[in-house]
């Protein structure tokens, strides 16, 4: 018999290769150019991608950074993530606040980086989400800003990682990087 857990990485996997995956040539938000292109957003605004990668992230966070209160990233990749895990994660039985980290400092009113701060509190443990990892960039950028506004980092956790240093790059802070595919689930 099939564990849940695993039947729903297939079907996540399925969706992101039919919904998000495409063999191009494009510039990524690094700068590099790239043969392949994956926009998760196309499989994660979707109901059931939104279900399988709450549940997914879900799991992660809870096996490797179970002390969590709080899951976010950088807008606008980690959005629907955090939307999926806190969700998730509150039909479990085992709420985890969602956050947003503002890519500059809203520019009215309290002049916030993190949107849902003040569900946190401060020192608030957290897991930093991320859609796509290719030199950590976004990832290190929200790891940063979270520990600014004074949460503790437990780790990042990524959909898919394109192996090419950003791993590297995030490990080398002292963060963990889990991720629940790579490059190679789509290009064996």
């Amino acid at each position: 018999m099939v564990e849940p857990l695993a039947r729903d990485r297939t079907r996540l996997l399925e969706l992101l290769t039919e919904r998000s995956f495409e063999r191009r040539r494009v510039v990524l938000s690094s700068g590099k150019e790239s043969d392949f292109y994956i926009d998760c957003k196309r499989t994660a605004l979707l109901a059931e991608g939104h279900f399988l990668i709450g549940r997914l992230f879900l799991d992660a966070i809870r096996r490797e950074a179970p002390t969590a209160v709080g899951a976010g990233g950088l807008t606008l990749g980690a959005d629907p993530l955090a939307s999926a895990v806190a969700l998730t994660s509150y039909l479990a039985g085992q709420p985890l606040h969602a956050f947003i980290v503002r890519k500059e400092p809203k520019g009215h009113g309290t002049g916030q980086w993190i949107e849902g701060l003040s569900a946190l509190g401060p020192g608030a443990p957290v897991a930093i989400l991320e859609d796509v990892v290719t030199t950590g960039g976004s990832t290190l950028k929200a790891i940063e800003r979270a520990q600014s506004e004074g949460l503790k980092v437990l780790g990042a956790f990524a959909l898919v990682d394109r192996l090419e240093g950003g791993r590297e790059a995030v490990e080398a802070t002292g963060h963990r990087l889990t991720t629940l595919f790579t490059r190679k689930d789509f290009i064996p």
